[in-house]
């Protein structure tokens, strides 16, 4: 398996990394091949709530789209409220994570706070991609640094919590991971992010306010990755889908990063990057 993982990862990652150092002047594509892969997740994030009917589950998809459109074309003046909004969330649901049992039966209620879940999960990641990218000059380059801190939060977390991981994490969610694995995630994630920040120019305090703004977005992918565990469980599947050979769905491999994107997304916002 984890062969298969490796192999698929390097297939991907080339794909991966050529869209997002689309210039800044090719935002509108970049926002394309977004919307493609968010409604991908959606549509997986809808059978995990419990949502069959596949033609119903096709029309919120084409609601999805046509609020995509409308984000993309306000995305000038909404990026604050639509950000705070989505961080807002991700620390909503670390309660929702202290509650396992929370939503769980299989009742039409529960089914519609979890595909408004769904809502807050892309809407804002959606929203904090397209800030990132058209920020002028380098935002290709602080897109890549984006999803690079939580490609190495999760390397990092995957070393330390297999060698050095005893105590777990969230065991009744995602038995696997542990608080060695986090504190690994958050150094990995800050070395990534400081690294990164001297090659875009950032220096003095905004340095070491970027490696904390790092761990708040690993912090913030953790809880990403164990609310899509919360889902699967819920749901009694392994995977979220089949879209990738030894990765599962699509959701399985953007969990963490619609987390994530929208806390750096804001603190790149505040800290003036």
């Amino acid at each position: 398996m984890l062969l298969q993982r490796t192999l698929t990862a390097l297939l991907l990652a080339p794909l991966v990394i050529l869209v997002l150092l689309l210039p800044p002047g090719w935002t509108w594509l970049f926002a394309l091949v977004a919307v493609a892969a968010f409604l991908a997740g959606l549509w997986e994030w809808t059978r995990l709530s419990g949502l069959r009917n596949r033609p119903v589950r096709a029309g919120l998809l084409g609601v999805a789209l046509a609020v995509f459109a409308l984000l993309w074309w306000l995305r000038d003046t909404i990026q604050w409220p639509v950000l705070a909004t989505g961080v807002a969330w991700w620390v909503l649901a670390c309660v929702w994570l202290k509650n396992f049992a929370f939503a769980a039966a299989p009742t039409t209620e529960n089914r519609n706070l979890k595909l408004a879940a769904g809502a807050l999960v892309v809407f804002p990641a959606f929203v904090g991609l397209l800030a990132i990218h058209a920020s002028e000059p380098y935002g290709h380059w602080w897109t890549l640094l984006t999803l690079l801190i939580v490609w190495a939060a999760d390397i990092g977390a995957y070393f330390s919590g297999r060698f050095l991981g005893k105590r777990k994490l969230a065991p009744n969610i995602s038995p696997g991971k542990t608080w060695a694995g986090v504190y690994g995630a958050f150094v990995a994630g800050a070395l990534v992010a400081v690294v990164g920040g001297v090659l875009l120019g950032v220096a003095g305090w905004r340095l070491l306010a970027l490696a904390l703004l790092a761990v708040l977005t690993v912090a913030a992918s953790v809880v990403g990755d164990l609310i899509e565990s919360l889902m699967k469980r819920h749901a009694q599947v392994k995977d979220s889908g089949r879209m990738f050979p030894g990765h599962g769905g699509l959701l399985d491999r953007m969990d963490s990063v619609f987390a994530a994107v929208p806390v750096f997304a804001l603190g790149k916002l505040l800290l003036g990057l």
